[in-house]
């Protein structure tokens, strides 16, 4: 069964351009202009996922997402954005959507992101189908285990091996949620920042202000082997969630 995916960008270019790759892809693809339009169009089709311009005139990419939140709770959303609109990072993270990329992303990139996207919805709609009433659904979804038993709790922000439990902190656990979804994507150092911290930064200077985090991080993650060896960094570029270790 083909995918349902909606396409929202008040730029006739970029919202054809990727209505066509998705296309070429075998999605059904619709598209809107605005965020008013995306809203309605929502209300009356099932859609898997939404791609979402962040800057829009009249309702903003938030605002649609917020308002697709209340709707149509099992959408997954990835938020388009340039540098520019740095402010709005953090609140994006806190929509709990799927996938933060920066303009241009390559087409690899965008269905890198929807491939992802689209196994996130599968697997969130077995786990409603197979939960019994009044369990914490999200929950479920949120609990990342390796093979050596090592689970990460992403809602709680905790890291459990046996008798051995460890706590991050908001931009800790930021950090590792960013990586761990988005498992085998190279992360530069700026584009961490953007998103953990909340702003832009040049791209000298944001090795040395992430720095700092990332050793706090892997101090913890220290007593978590399975877990610590994932989280590589990239020379002179950023960092990385590996994935079957």
């Amino acid at each position: 069964m083909k995918s349902s995916i909606l396409v929202v960008d008040d730029e006739p270019v970029a919202r054809q351009s990727l209505t066509d790759i998705l296309k070429l892809e075998g999605h059904n693809v619709a598209s809107a202009p605005n965020g008013q339009a995306a809203v309605e169009y929502v209300r009356t089709h099932p859609i898997d996922l939404m791609i979402v311009d962040l800057r829009m005139p009249g309702m903003d990419g938030l605002e649609v997402v917020q308002v697709v939140n209340q709707i149509s709770p099992e959408t997954e959303v990835i938020l388009l954005t340039a540098f520019g609109s740095t402010e709005t990072a953090i609140q994006a993270l806190r929509l709990r959507i799927h996938d933060y990329l920066l303009k241009p992303a390559s087409p690899t990139q965008i269905l890198a992101s929807v491939k992802k996207g689209l196994t996130r919805r599968s697997t969130r709609s077995r786990v409603v189908n197979n939960t019994a009433a009044g369990n914490d659904v999200d929950e479920a979804v949120e609990v990342f285990s390796l093979k050596d038993g090592t689970s990460v709790d992403l809602s709680r922000r905790q890291i459990k091996h046996k008798n051995k439990v460890e706590h991050l902190t908001p931009a800790e656990g930021r950090l590792l949620r960013i990586l761990i979804e988005n498992e085998g994507r190279v992360f530069s150092h700026r584009e961490l920042v953007l998103l953990v911290q909340g702003y832009d930064t040049s791209q000298r200077e944001a090795p040395e202000i992430l720095r700092p985090l990332v050793s706090r991080l892997r101090h913890k993650l220290e007593q978590f082997p399975s877990l610590s060896e994932r989280v590589v960094s990239v020379r002179g570029t950023g960092y990385l969630y590996e994935g079957n270790k």
